[in-house]
């Protein structure tokens, strides 16, 4: 017998062949990968509040980059409602890389790696999502975006934008756009030399 679908199931979930639901019980039944237990708040929290982005990402060109993809959100439901564009999800644990090979759709390839040891200035987007402070998380992205792509960082309530502005303009960023709980960070100019800074070193002193 099926299994009821949460309500409020999203069109992208239930009109693509990939197997949405499928995939967030196993976010959910996987160690380490959420807290959440509930598949109606998974849905939530890890498929419609990834989807919140696609009209920012539809700004900018140019293959997309999730930075620290743990148990694939934002990446895998970008991936799916965009399956014309390039989609890495990257993450510094193998084991939850193996998870995300299992899951990753056609237009998305798995990187088992740190950000700071990535290619700079090769992607159009660089998405982060509960990966760390928001000024930590923009130091990690904005080195991978090439000038005229962006940064979009997902962003708690108390989140410091004038802390994210400073790293913004260390980095070749623009000023911060706030949208509702998200946050664009343009790439205005190239990458600075000493960026990005060895790995472990943006967490241990970060930028502001």
């Amino acid at each position: 017998m099926s299994r009821p679908r949460p309500r409020g199931w999203s069109r992208i979930a239930t009109s693509s062949s990939f197997p949405a639901e499928r995939y967030l019980r196993a976010v959910i039944a996987t160690p380490g990968l959420t807290a959440l237990r509930d598949l109606e708040r998974a849905h939530e929290m890890l498929w419609e509040d990834a989807l919140r982005a696609v009209p920012l990402v539809e700004r900018f060109d140019g293959p997309i980059v999730d930075v620290g993809s743990g148990g694939g959100s934002p990446g895998i439901p970008l991936a799916v409602a965009l399956p014309d564009r390039e989609v890495t999800l990257l993450d510094a644990e193998r084991r939850k890389c193996d998870f995300l090979r299992e899951w990753a759709p056609p237009n998305a390839s798995v990187v088992w790696g740190r950000a700071e040891e990535q290619e700079v200035e090769s992607f159009g987007v660089a998405l982060a999502k509960a990966l760390a402070q928001p000024p930590v998380a923009a130091e990690w992205c904005l080195p991978l975006v090439r000038v005229g792509g962006a940064a979009i960082l997902w962003l708690g309530e108390t989140a410091d934008i004038a802390a994210v502005a400073s790293v913004s303009d260390r980095l070749g960023g623009g000023p911060p756009e706030e949208y509702a709980g998200l946050v664009v960070i343009p790439k205005v100019a190239p990458t600075p030399d000493g960026f990005p800074r060895r790995p472990g070193v943006a967490k241990r002193r970060p930028l502001a």
